[in-house]
């Protein structure tokens, strides 16, 4: 298999290799924000990867992401450049197709507000995806039963949690002025903690300043746009 098809349509701007996995719908619903705001421009297809059948581990999937992980940009409008990695991913969307910065900070005329949201992505992007990623393998997915693995990675999932708690406390977003601003920071964590019935905590009751977060970023009309791709 060489390539996967894409529409037979006139091209859109990009084409997003994704699955319904919190990595893959980070990036939907930042396309889907910005969507909202720039309309066409930022207008893309779609292309599903069976993640179950390892489509992803397919040569002309390695060519595009040598990491074998979904999802993956390719931006047609760039030369077909491709991106990989979802909060790089996230930055480069919003490096390039968000001139009003509506989901971001200008890191010149920002720089404390930018690096803000570059701290909070790279915290979410090397703690919450790993961590709470490796308790669903161990609770859901691993051969054998492991209780310490099964403990250990809900326990520290529970602790990130925490941190998240402790920072939205008399704030609405994770980073920006005042009370924050949403922003590519929010979005980058958001479908992760969209999945916590998954990871088997079954209330985000123990941290009501998360849950507050969550139901003002899951009531917006893009996130749940993004949310129901692919």
């Amino acid at each position: 298999m060489s390539t996967v098809p894409v529409s037979a349509s006139k091209p859109k701007p990009f084409v997003l290799y994704t699955a319904g996995t919190p990595n893959g719908r980070k990036v939907s619903v930042f396309l889907e924000e910005l969507r909202a705001v720039y309309g066409e421009k930022v207008d893309y297809d779609v292309e599903k990867i069976d993640i179950a059948r390892n489509v992803q581990k397919e040569p002309w999937f390695i060519k595009l992401n040598p990491n074998g992980r979904i999802p993956v940009l390719v931006d047609r409008a760039r030369e077909d450049f491709v991106v990989f990695e979802t909060a790089a991913i996230l930055l480069y969307l919003e490096q390039h197709y968000d001139p009003e910065r509506k989901l971001g900070f200008d890191p010149v005329l920002q720089p404390n507000d930018y690096s803000e949201m570059l701290q909070w992505m790279m915290w979410a992007h090397g703690g919450v995806g790993p961590m709470q990623g490796q308790a669903n393998h161990f609770n859901r997915f691993a051969p054998v039963d492991i209780p310490y693995a099964k403990k250990r990675y809900i326990l520290e999932t529970k602790r990130l949690y925490g941190v998240m708690e402790i920072r939205l406390t008399d704030r609405d977003y994770l980073a920006g002025p005042g009370r924050g601003v949403y922003s590519a920071a929010d979005i980058n964590v958001f479908p992760w903690i969209g999945a916590h019935r998954f990871t088997g905590i079954e209330s985000l009751d123990e941290w009501p300043n998360l849950q507050m977060w969550f139901s003002r970023i899951e009531a917006r009309e893009a996130v749940q746009d993004g949310l129901a791709i692919p």
